[in-house]
């Protein structure tokens, strides 16, 4: 197992990298071919099982928000890959921390994101 902070000499696999650059740039295709074709994301404990929901999850929740985020630490561990960033974005962070990190939980499979899960974790004390 690798730990990076902001990246570090670890560095991010391929689609990840290229997921966290979508996102920071608002661009829906790019974001969307990061992910295989059956692909499951978990967002707020709602499932979008493959791309066309995946799309709409993008379309919906990631492109009109300007959801944006900074990675600060990532953990690699064999075709498992789990970052911590600090999000920002323009949706309703009442009742949230600031700042508010998430955890993305990436599972891959050859170049491309087959699952991932996206959580609010307890920050440690």
């Amino acid at each position: 197992m690798s730990t990076s902070d902001a990246f570090g000499s670890v560095g991010l696999p391929v689609p990840i990298a290229a997921f966290v650059e979508a996102v920071n740039t608002g661009n829906a295709d790019v974001l969307i071919a990061t992910f295989a074709d059956d692909a499951l994301v978990n967002d707020q404990l709602k499932e979008y099982w493959y791309k066309p929901a995946i799309s709409e999850w993008v379309a919906r929740d990631i492109i009109p928000e300007h959801f944006a985020m900074e990675v600060t630490k990532a953990v690699v561990n064999h075709d498992q890959v789990v970052i911590t960033a600090r999000v920002t974005g323009d949706f309703d962070m009442r009742g949230l921390p600031n700042p508010l990190l998430l955890s993305f939980y990436f599972s891959l499979r050859a170049e491309y994101i087959v699952q991932l899960l996206i959580l609010r974790n307890e920050p440690d004390d």
